[in-house]
């Protein structure tokens, strides 16, 4: 194709380049930039039924060579690097060839977008793994999780990966849910901003990000994978699409991934209500959507809502998914049951994207330059850097009765749990030694991953630590349990590692597919940590864990609890730097750890029926241990809470200030949390909702003066004609350590008439802090 083109000539605007290589293209060209190519899928993989994208096998007599499936043109290349071990030089060179193939073979030389997942890291061999998702929230810290965002985005567009598929935007809904490491917790506020920080420091390195699961997907029926979503359409709007809504409007986000369940009936990828009435219409969003792996085809072969694949693909287009992944299968046959209007609307966005990325620009290569087509370091110390300090920022201190930090001096350390010496344990199911490794098992983690139990040693060099592991993860049998007691009572502490080990479709405790019964820990690990208690040795119960378990038979009786959401390759070192008290932990939940294994567990955010009504019910459905609870080696104390006014309009705004003290000998950081509520509405409301954090370090005996800045739009919520509204009444803010934790209160007012919200509004509560003399 000759470099003259309109459509390669940077000095016309994108538009114009857009419509003239639209009007150049034909009908097969056109549907081909709606599609993808999986290059890879492992054959060896199927036979042991190790997918790593939900019924991969059930594709594979689809699968065409690439050369077939570019012949028009290709929109997408899917998981070059992420698909099996493929060292970076040899990623670098394959993507390459792929990408020169389609600009020098095919008639109008369009390169595709890569994407891979990136949701602990780039999932590819070798690339530092970061902690899960869950394990972010844990931080309340989007500066940080910006910058792992951003290291991300330069790892992956430095080796010619354009998209990554990430952040995962759900809000917990239900623990049992094997995606619960994925999401970033359970409130819609921590959610938001913390998805939306990650959604900047991904596309500021020139990677589009990918909001998942557009939308309700944590809500399935039972916390089970791909279950229906019997949700009502007040939640959805206040508790699901808030953070959606965020990252649309204020990250300004490139693409959003359709959730596979379906919504009171109507699957997602069918549903053109919220891919085009809500996300464009109401929001403004322009870029494109894209199908997560297969659900265009799930809508005839799971949901039964179409007869036939290519009535599938007429219908997803028609709702408004742009792009069809991994593969292209329903839109290469759509050419005859849908307008060409609809067919240039895909493929205009698509086109649009590829021509803001350089694909279509004259000094565009197909090997990044910086590369040329050779290796690059994707686990440099400055990844790991930040991996270590989101990890440690990470763990919480959920109980501490005098037994941490350990002592110094030479001490007697049992260790022992499933979760002590395997450093998979500490990575997410998206990290590629989880998702890919795991059926390579020769090739361990692919990168250094210290136990915690190497990271013990390494960090009390002088205590004398015995290992017995005790049980494995999943495993019901108890044979071990013997030898871990008879280590426990030789000496002076014990230390518990239990959890999970994250994979995914059933073949791990946590991940996608990996959904729980009910909360207790996973095989005999219970068992165990009863045997242990039993033995009187002073216990440190540590959770490694993807999800929250219910810890209320063991909390009172351990000498310390901590909590670590999937860590990463950092997160040995991290929990053992807790430990040592070399790290003075300041995570704080993300979720709350619920008292007892079994009911219907419910998140913080809820009316008040949904908390303990006494004489009402016998089940009590109160936490062990809060959303927003996080123990420090330290003292916070809170003081002089005040409001700037006593009342403001319905479109108004007030300040919240308080001052935070560290009063005890040691330096540390806490995070300060403000809660409102509601005293009356015209709809139930939760007790309380997070509307503003701070997370505030501070030397020993400082204080810090923290100032949030409350509009009256953060009171909205969907009233009873499901229109936004901001009422006007009482409300309490409430500023403390957790959603139960909270000394200071103070009531204000908003006066005047109800108001409907329409359009932009509000979404977040600007905070600054200050130090105090």
């Amino acid at each position: 194709m000759s470099e003259s083109v309109p459509w390669r000539d940077p000095s016309l605007s994108p538009d114009d380049r857009v419509e003239a290589l639209l009007a150049a293209m034909t009908t097969e060209e056109k549907l081909a930039q709606l599609g993808a190519h999986w290059p890879r899928v492992v054959a060896e993989a199927q036979a042991e039924g190790a997918d790593v994208a939900p019924m991969q096998s059930a594709f594979q007599a689809g699968h065409r060579p690439f050369e077939e499936a570019a012949a028009h043109g290709l929109g997408h290349l899917t998981r070059v690097f992420g698909s099996e071990p493929v060292e970076p030089a040899e990623g670098v060179r394959r993507l390459a060839g792929y990408q020169r193939h389609l600009a020098e073979r095919t008639r109008l030389g369009i390169p595709a977008i890569a994407h891979e997942e990136c949701l602990t890291g780039f999932t590819t061999l070798g690339a530092t793994v970061y902690p899960a998702a869950i394990a972010w929230g844990a931080t309340f810290d989007p500066g940080l999780v910006r910058r792992m965002a951003a290291a991300i985005g330069h790892d992956m567009r430095g080796v010619g990966v354009h998209q990554g598929l990430s952040p995962l935007l759900d809000v917990v809904r239900d623990y049992r849910w094997g995606r619960v490491e994925e999401t970033i917790g359970e409130d819609p506020y921590l959610v938001g901003t913390l998805g939306t920080a990650y959604v900047r420091g991904l596309q500021e390195q020139g990677v589009i990000a990918t909001l998942k699961h557009f939308a309700g997907y944590s809500a399935s029926r039972a916390g089970r994978n791909h279950a229906p979503v019997p949700i009502g359409p007040r939640e959805f709007a206040d508790v699901i699409l808030p953070p959606f809504e965020m990252a649309v409007r204020e990250g300004g986000v490139g693409s959003v991934m359709n959730s596979y369940a379906d919504i009171d009936g109507l699957p997602a990828a069918a549903h053109h209500g919220l891919l085009t009435g809500v996300l464009r219409d109401e929001w403004g969003f322009t870029g494109t959507v894209v199908s997560d792996y297969w659900a265009v085809a799930f809508l005839d072969l799971m949901h039964r809502v179409t007869a036939s694949r290519a009535d599938s693909g007429a219908l997803a287009l028609r709702a408004g998914i742009d792009v069809e992944l991994p593969a292209t299968d329903a839109y290469a046959q759509v050419a005859d049951l849908v307008p060409v209007e609809l067919i240039d609307r895909a493929a205009r966005r698509v086109l649009r994207q590829k021509i803001a990325l350089g694909l279509l620009d004259p000094d565009w290569r197909a090997a990044p330059a910086e590369t040329g087509g050779g290796g690059t370091d994707l686990d440099p110390a400055g990844n790991r850097a930040i991996a270590r300090e989101l990890a440690e920022k990470s763990v919480i201190l959920l109980d501490n009765h005098g037994a941490l930090p350990l002592p110094a001096t030479a001490c007697r350390i049992a260790v022992t749990g499933p979760c002590a010496d395997d450093p998979r344990t500490l990575l997410g199911c998206y990290s590629f030694p989880n998702h890919v490794l795991s059926r390579y098992r020769e090739r361990g983690t692919g990168l250094p991953v210290d136990s915690l139990l190497t990271a013990l040693r390494a960090e009390l060099r002088d205590a004398d630590i015995e290992y017995a592991r005790g049980v494995a993860v999943l495993d019901p049998d108890p044979a071990g349990i013997p030898a871990a007691v008879e280590a426990a009572e030789r000496a002076d502490v014990c230390v518990a590692a239990v959890g999970d080990l994250a994979s995914l479709f059933g073949r791990g405790t946590s991940g996608e597919g990996c959904d729980a019964a009910d909360l207790r820990l996973p095989g005999a690990q219970a068992a165990l940590v009863e045997a242990l208690l039993a033995t009187g040795t002073p216990l440190v119960l540590v959770v490694v864990s993807g999800r929250p378990y219910a810890l209320g038979a063991f909390a009172d009786r351990c000498a310390a609890v901590i909590q670590a959401f999937l860590p990463g390759a950092e997160g040995g070192a991290a929990v053992a730097g807790v430990l040592s008290g070399r790290v003075n932990p300041s995570g704080h939940l993300p979720v709350g750890v619920p008292n007892h294994h079994g009911g219907q567990p419910g998140t913080y955010l809820a009316p008040p029926l949904g908390r303990f009504s006494e004489g009402v019910s016998n089940l009590d459905p109160s936490p062990r241990y809060p959303f927003g609870h996080g123990r420090s080696y330290t003292e916070f104390r809170y003081e002089d809470l005040t409001l700037s006014a006593g009342d403001i309009p319905v479109d108004g705004e007030l300040a919240v200030e308080v001052t935070v003290r560290n009063t005890g000998a040691l330096d540390g950081e806490d995070v300060v949390q403000l809660y409102l509520s509601d005293h009356t509405a015209q709809i139930t409301r939760p007790v309380r909702e997070l509307v503003g954090y701070a997370r505030v370090a501070l030397a020993a005996g400082a204080a810090a003066r923290v100032n949030f800045r409350l509009h009256a739009d953060r009171t909205s919520f969907t009233g009873v004609d499901h229109r936004r509204v901001v009422e006007p009444g009482t409300f309490t803010v409430a500023v403390g350590h957790s959603s139960e934790d909270l000394p200071l209160t103070c009531d204000f007012a908003i006066t005047g008439t109800t108001r409907v919200l329409t359009g932009a509004r509000v979404l977040t509560t600007p905070v600054e802090v200050s130090a105090v003399g």
